[in-house]
């Protein structure tokens, strides 16, 4: 008796293992695991909860402070300096002066 049952104790031993890596196999596909931190994805993932972050504290910023941007608006924003003579080497026009010349010396 105990030969029989030790012979048929192996393929129910088996038979339960396969069972069992059936149910495990099912049961991971139904509930996969969270993404692994250390993963291209949860790096993105990361990154873009972080923007969505960066973004409400600007929104909540120019929402706060916004009138001071979105201030009175002038024709000409541009103050003349009183006194102010341009001198000879000064451009007649508003663009970049040119680059005076290189000196060896």
């Amino acid at each position: 008796m105990g030969d029989t049952l030790l012979a048929l104790s192996i393929p129910v031993l088996v038979f339960a293992s396969g069972i069992y890596a059936a149910c495990d196999t099912w049961w991971r596909r139904r509930h996969p695991a969270p993404p692994s931190p250390y993963t291209h994805q949860a790096a993105r993932l990361a990154e873009r909860a972080m923007l969505v972050d960066a973004e409400q504290i600007v929104d909540g910023a120019y929402a706060t402070l916004g009138t001071l941007y979105d201030g009175p608006s002038a024709v000409d924003t541009h103050i003349p300096a009183t006194g102010v003579t341009p001198g000879a080497a000064a451009s007649p026009d508003h663009d970049r002066s040119a680059p005076a010349p290189a000196q060896r010396g």
